[in-house]
Parts: C-alpha cells; sequence; structure tokens
C-alpha cells in the first residue's frame, strides 16, 4: 500500500487520535466510470463541408500533440508541480490539505492532484440530476476519499501524458468552453497548439474557478482573470519553466479575450430549414435510440459526423430563384423542397424569410418548409396539386389519357352518397356549387381536364374513381397533413383543401418522376461515430403504383407546360412535368413539378393566416399583383430553380407511354362535333367547396 503508515489526524469526540492511513481510510483502487466525453455533432452536405453543428458541451477533443507544450507546462505548474513525480496520489499535498481540513471540520482546502480533478470532472460530466452534481461537489471527507480511490485506479490504467491529455479535454475554462481546444478558440480564436505563453497561461488560470473568472460575464471577471493569469506567470517563473524576463514581458499584454462566438444550432447555419429537419428527424426517429432521452444524448454528446443528402448547388438554384422574386421583408412567404426521385434524399429546402426569432427583422421561428415534426407549422392549403392525385388514381382504375366526359360550369354533388370517405360515411354535398373560373365547362379528357386545371372535371372523375381511393393514392405517396392532424377527407379533396409543406408534396411527385417508386424523404446519408465506425442509411421506398401508370401522368403532366396552365412560362428544356394549385380566392399558390432526376414544391401564402390575408392585390418582391395564381410566383421559380439545379447534370427522358393500355379514348371518346373550350393561362379558381366547419383555416 502506497500509503500504508502514513498518519493523520483525525477528530474523535474529547481529542485526536492516531490511525493508520492504511487501515482506516481504505485507500484501496476502485475503478472510475468514463462514459465518453460529451462532444459536438458536425453536420456536412453532400460534399463535405460543415453545415451545421450540435452539442450538449461545446467541446472538441484534441490528442495531448495537439496542445501548445507551453500549455501543458502552464497548467502543470500552476496545479500540480510534482504530477510527472509523484504516485497515484501526492501524499504532501493531500496529507497536508487533509490534516486541515480534518481539523477544521470540513473541506476547506484542495490539495488535488491532476489526476483527482480529472476525477471530479468526470464524476460532474456523468452526473444526471442535480442532486448527483452536488453529491460530486459537495465538501465531505468521504467524497474527498472517494476522489483519491478512484485517482488510483485512474493512475494504474493509463500513462501520466493520457491522464494530462484526458484532464485538458474534460476541464471546463469558463465562456461555455470545454476543453482546452474549444477554450482557445473561444478565448483566443486560435487552436490549443498555437497558444502563446500569456493566452496559455490564462487559459491554466482559468481552470481553478472557471465561473468567477469567466471573460464573457464582464469587467471584475476579466480583472480577477487577469490577476490569476500573472500569478501562474509568476508560479511558472518561479519552477525555472520560464526566464523572469518572459514572465514579464508576458504580463505587459493584455488579456486578450476575444469572444469567439460559440458554434450554434440550426441559428448559425447557412440552411437552418434543412438544419431544422435534420436535428428533428434525429430527435424522433427510433432509427437513432428508443427513447426520447437516447435520441437528444446521441444527437448532443455523440461527437458524431452526420453527413446528409443537402446538395449545395442545388440549394444556391433555390434561395436564388427565390430571391428573385419574393423578398425576405415581404409578408407573403415562398418556400420550396427539393427531392431526388428514386431515393428520397432531400436536396434543397429554402424559404424567402431567414429563420429566427427577430420580429424586425421579418424572420421565421418554424420551419417553414416542412411540416411539425420537423419543426413546421400548419402549412398551406395545397390548391390545384392536388389534384394530379385523382388523376393517378384514374389511370390505376383503368382509365385512357384521351377519355372524358362533358362538365358543366358548376358541379354539385348528386347526393350525399355519392362521396365516401375511407370510413365508409356519407361526405358529399349536395347543398354546395363548386364552379371554374369565367365558367369554362364541355367535354373534358384526362388531359385537356388536367392542362386546363378544371375544377368541376375533377369533380365527377373523383366520384368516379371514388373518393377513399383517391385519398389512398394519395396516402401511398406520403402525403400527410403538415399539422400532424388526419387528412380531411370531403368531397373537395381534390382540391387542394388540405394543409400542406413542400418537402411532402415534392416527395410526393418525385414517387412519380421514379415511376411509382416511393422513397420516404432523407436527409441523412450516413453517421461516423467518435470512433470512426460509419453507418450507412439506404432509402426506404416501395413501389406503390405500376410503372407505366407513372409514365402515363408524366406524358399529360409535361403538357401543363405547353398546352396547359404553365404556358406563359414555358418549360425547362428538357422533360418536365407538373401541376399549378391555387385556392380560394388566391389565399395561396404552388407549383409542384418533376423531372426524372429531380422533383420540388414551391409554395407561397401569408403566415399571419391565407385566408385573411389573401393574394390579391399585394406586392412582392416588388412587384404589383392583382392576383397570384400558381404559375404567377411559384411556377417561375420552380422552373429557375430547376434551370440553376440541373445545370450540369445530363438530360434524363421520361419512358414512352405504353399506348396499348392508355392510348385512344376507351369508352369515353369526345362527341364527333364539338367545339373546341377556349384554353387560359392559368388555374380554374379552386374553390373549397366544403360546409361550414369543415375547411381548415390556414395560417
Amino acid at each position: 500500500m502506497l500509503v500504508a503508515g502514513l498518519a493523520l489526524p483525525l477528530l474523535g469526540g474529547t481529542g485526536l487520535g492516531i490511525v493508520s492511513a492504511s487501515e482506516e481510510l481504505n485507500l484501496k483502487p476502485e475503478d472510475l466510470k468514463e462514459p465518453p466525453l460529451a462532444e459536438r455533432t458536425i453536420v456536412q452536405d453532400t460534399e463535405g463541408n460543415q453545415i451545421a453543428q450540435f452539442y450538449e458541451e461545446y467541446r472538441e477533443v484534441v490528442p495531448l500533440s495537439a496542445m501548445a507544450e507551453v500549455m501543458k507546462t502552464a497548467i502543470i505548474s500552476i496545479e500540480d508541480y510534482r504530477f510527472y513525480q509523484h504516485g497515484p496520489i501526492d501524499v504532501e499535498g493531500t496529507v497536508r490539505a487533509l490534516a486541515k481540513n480534518l481539523s477544521s471540520g470540513g473541506v476547506s482546502q484542495g490539495g488535488s492532484s491532476i489526476t483527482q480533478q480529472y476525477v471530479k470532472q468526470v464524476l460532474l460530466t456523468t452526473a444526471t440530476t442535480d442532486a448527483e452534481r452536488t453529491k460530486a461537489l459537495e465538501a465531505t471527507y468521504a467524497r474527498k476519499l472517494n476522489e483519491l480511490r478512484y485517482a488510483m485506479a485512474v493512475e494504474k490504467k493509463y500513462s501520466k501524458d493520457q491522464i494530462l491529455e484526458k484532464y485538458l479535454n474534460i476541464a471546463y475554462f469558463g465562456a461555455g468552453a470545454n476543453g482546452v481546444e474549444a477554450a482557445a478558440k473561444r478565448f483566443f480564436g486560435r487552436p490549443a497548439a498555437k497558444l502563446d505563453l500569456a493566452q496559455a497561461a490564462t487559459l491554466a488560470a482559468a481552470v481553478q474557478d472557471p465561473n468567477s473568472t469567466d471573460p464573457n460575464l464582464g469587467r471584475k471577471q476579466r480583472a480577477r482573470l487577469l490577476d490569476r493569469r500573472n500569478v501562474v506567470l509568476n508560479r511558472m517563473a518561479e519552477l525555472n519553466k520560464i526566464t523572469p524576463q518572459e514572465a514579464a514581458e508576458a504580463k505587459k499584454k493584455k488579456l486578450g479575450y476575444k469572444g469567439t462566438p460559440l458554434p450554434g444550432g440550426c441559428e448559425d447555419s447557412r440552411y437552418a430549414y434543412f438544419c431544422l429537419y435534420v436535428r428533428n428527424e434525429i430527435l424522433k426517429n427510433t432509427d437513432f435510440g428508443k427513447t426520447a432521452k437516447d435520441r437528444l444524448q446521441f444527437l448532443n454528446r455523440g461527437g458524431l459526423t452526420i453527413k446528409t443528402t443537402i446538395d449545395p448547388d442545388m440549394q444556391e438554384a433555390a434561395e436564388k430563384a427565390i430571391r428573385r422574386r419574393v423578398h425576405a421583408s415581404d409578408k407573403p412567404v415562398a418556400s420550396q423542397a427539393l427531392v431526388e426521385p428514386g431515393t428520397g434524399g432531400i436536396k434543397a429546402m429554402a424559404a424567402s424569410r431567414n429563420y429566427g426569432n427577430d420580429k424586425k427583422k421579418n424572420e421565421m421561428s418554424y420551419n417553414v418548409v416542412a411540416d411539425v415534426a420537423h419543426g413546421g407549422g400548419t402549412g398551406f392549403q395545397a390548391g390545384s396539386t392536388f389534384k394530379t392525385f385523382t388523376l393517378l388514381t384514374a389511370l390505376k382504375e383503368g382509365m385512357k389519357m384521351g377519355q372524358g366526359f362533358n362538365v358543366g360550369a358548376g358541379y354539385r354533388a348528386p347526393a350525399y352518397s355519392s362521396f365516401k370517405n375511407c370510413k365508409g360515411d356519407n361526405v358529399g354535398d349536395p347543398t354546395w356549387t363548386v364552379t371554374n373560373d369565367e365558367g369554362s365547362g364541355g367535354f373534358k379528357t384526362l388531359q385537356t381536364g388536367t392542362w386546363g386545371s378544371v375544377n368541376t372535371f375533377f369533380m365527377v372523375l373523383e366520384q368516379r374513381v371514388g373518393l377513399c381511393d383517391t385519398v389512398e393514392t394519395a396516402k401511398s405517396l406520403g402525403i400527410k397533413r403538415a399539422d400532424g392532424l388526419p387528412l380531411q377527407e370531403y368531397e373537395t379533396f381534390t382540391l387542394g383543401i388540405n394543409e400542406m409543406d413542400p418537402v411532402t408534396v415534392a416527395n410526393a411527385y418525385a414517387t412519380i418522376g421514379a415511376r411509382g417508386k416511393f422513397c420516404a424523404p432523407m436527409a441523412i446519408s450516413q453517421i461516423t461515430d467518435r470512433d470512426g465506425e460509419v453507418t450507412k442509411y439506404q432509402p426506404k421506398c416501395k413501389q406503390v403504383f405500376d410503372p407505366e401508370v407513372g409514365d402515363a401522368a408524366a406524358e399529360i403532366l409535361s403538357g401543363v407546360f405547353t398546352k396547359g396552365t404553365m404556358r406563359g412560362v414555358g418549360g425547362i428544356g428538357r422533360d418536365a412535368a407538373g401541376k399549378t394549385g391555387t385556392t380560394d380566392a388566391q389565399s395561396t399558390a404552388w407549383f409542384a413539378g418533376f423531372t426524372p432526376d429531380l422533383a420540388g414544391a414551391v409554395s407561397i401564402g401569408d403566415p399571419r393566416g391565407s385566408v385573411k390575408h389573401k393574394l390579391n392585390g399585394v406586392t412582392i418582391g416588388g412587384q404589383y399583383y392583382g392576383a397570384v395564381f400558381g404559375a404567377t410566383i411559384p411556377g417561375p421559380i420552380w422552373k429557375d430553380t430547376m434551370l440553376g439545379a440541373l445545370k450540369g447534370v445530363e438530360r434524363s427522358s421520361f419512358k414512352s407511354v405504353d399506348s396499348s393500355r392508355f392510348g385512344g379514348c376507351g369508352s369515353g371518346c369526345a362527341p364527333k362535333k364539338t367545339t373546341k373550350p377556349r384554353e387560359r393561362g392559368r388555374d380554374s379558381r379552386d374553390w373549397n367547396s366544403t360546409p361550414a366547419g369543415t375547411r381548415a383555416d390556414l395560417g
């Protein structure tokens, strides 16, 4: 026993007695549980560039070789100058401290070696409750002896250099900086390897009482830290680690605290909305931990490198296209998501407003591009973009592209039973009339009805294929409400009465681009843990409709650019398809479209409440609009984005339509003599024709 025969004064009932430390103190090594230190988690884009980071404690663990020699010298000089000479514990210092503490009836003197201080920091770091933290700090004889037992085990397990490295990585220096690397960057804006004498002495001074010398708290704290720094310099000179002249020169220097801002979470990320999506994906996905607590620890303490799906070039294209038409100061907000068909990889998430809580800067306090599960809000009604799901249902059920029927300028359900939701309830409303803009009607096919976005045509089509079948088609493409509530299954489902977010809509259209292969939205491609172990995450996909159905839908929707509501905007010089969407009286406007390589959805609406604050008579992006439709702002944003995002990407083509299955008009051919309806360059008004109390408020 290294301390056998050590005599210590012991307080008795009436006087002092002498006992043997080896017998009475039971100083035997006791293993210390050392869980991994909480480290920052880094988030990267597809090219490996850092775009965000998360942490519970701001710390960057570095090896001893990455710390300046003068830093090691300074900390040893002031904290434990005999560190490399004494054994598991510094007997001289410990006996002196214990004798004083015992005679005073408490712990009034430290005398702790660096090893003991490391033990104390481990106990503090692993404490999960206030009670555990209090116990780790309590000034008691028992706590001090426990530290000694742990220290003895630590010194048996590690070399002195290893212990010093561990201590300098775990120690708290103040100003939110844990570990010497984080402290060097926070205090002086440089890595620990490049610290000079005065800076090293400052950090060595900070560990004794980091709260009272925290330079970020004010002048008094900085003055205390400066005084303590000079004490360290004097001690280094006294031990002949530096010359008196070097100490004097260093003491002439100012404190030099820069207060480099702590790298924050999503607020500081260039891709704030995508960052929020990633964070919420980890916190709510059981792939990353069984419980919410496990997932939070995994994110904030894991020291992970998370590689994501976001493409910096595509993100830039999305941001630039939005900025061109919508200003950050505008009341309406435009948002956009890009998704890769066949993988579900989210390639971009952008909005006209920045993320934050500064109302003067018109910032958004939630993820306007995503659903509530990923930090979003209630979303905006998607309008005629939902007609695509009715179109898909019709194709799945055997209708041909040229097949159609006559429709009027208005539509009224024949009976309550004309529409049944997926519970079998009658939800038709024969008291309400759905109308088209400017009274258009006549014979419409799947093609012409889609190109003109004719409301009455899609009401009849939904009645024929079935409301529930249409809902199930939408669900198979991942459609769910942005606010997390159940989808509203009313007769006007096809007109887009449900509030949506761009990620969900873009991913649904990506499924068509992938010929019926649905892949869940994916933001994380791989995670490398602190030990370098890599976990790759594969797309979660399934075939939800025949590829040929997707080909026919793509063929019809491609005509929207040449013969339909987007013909005034035009295409992108490669195969593309999509659908505009405008809700009742221009409350919100959308465009969703896809190529074989990339899909995107753009929405615009007023987050103050789009029903009350409609897109009529508004100035957006410095331009006045009497009314905003899907092809007015969202469509051009989508077009510009695709032109930029797909620049340099080899052109892919849609597959040819199976004419034997979808060609012709089947049993619904046009009358031989008809007057061709006038084509219009914008949507029909998408009246949300639901009874009072069934239309969800927007906002």
